[in-house]
C-alpha cells in the first residue's frame, strides 16, 4: 500500500529554517519521483520541488539557492531543507508521487513564517 506521511512543520520567525520529512512506503523513493508542494487556503497547490528516481532536483524560482532536496535510502525517505525562510512561504507542504499511474498525496505538514 503506497503512503506518504510528512512531518517536521513548525512556526518559524523570517530568516528560520525548517526541515520537512516525507516518509514513503509501498514503494522505493530511488525509483518514483518524489515532488514537494504548497498551500494557502483559498488559493491552489502549488509545486515547489521535486526528486525523480534517479536524482535529477527541481526547484521553483522562488525557492532556488534557499530549498534543498535530500533522500535517505535506507528510511525511504524525501526531505527539504528550507532556510532563509520568508513569510511567503507559509502554506500546507504535501508531497506527491506517481506510481503505476496513479497520484498519491500525503495529508501535509503545516509551515507558518512570521515576519
Amino acid at each position: 500500500q503506497v503512503q506518504l506521511v510528512e512531518s517536521g512543520g513548525g512556526s518559524v520567525q523570517a530568516g528560520g529554517s525548517l526541515r520537512l520529512s516525507c516518509a514513503a512506503s509501498g514503494f522505493r523513493i530511488s525509483i518514483n519521483p518524489i515532488t514537494w508542494h504548497r498551500q494557502v487556503p483559498g488559493d491552489q497547490r502549488e509545486w515547489v520541488a521535486g526528486v525523480t528516481g534517479d536524482g535529477s532536483m527541481t526547484y521553483m524560482e522562488s525557492v532556488k539557492g534557499r530549498f534543498t532536496i535530500s533522500r535517505d535510502w535506507a528510511k525511504n525517505t524525501v526531505y527539504l531543507q528550507m532556510n532563509t525562510l520568508k513569510p511567503e512561504d507559509t502554506g500546507v507542504y504535501y508531497c506527491n508521487t506517481l506510481f503505476r499511474g496513479r497520484s498519491y498525496w500525503g495529508r501535509g505538514t503545516q509551515v507558518t513564517v512570521a515576519s
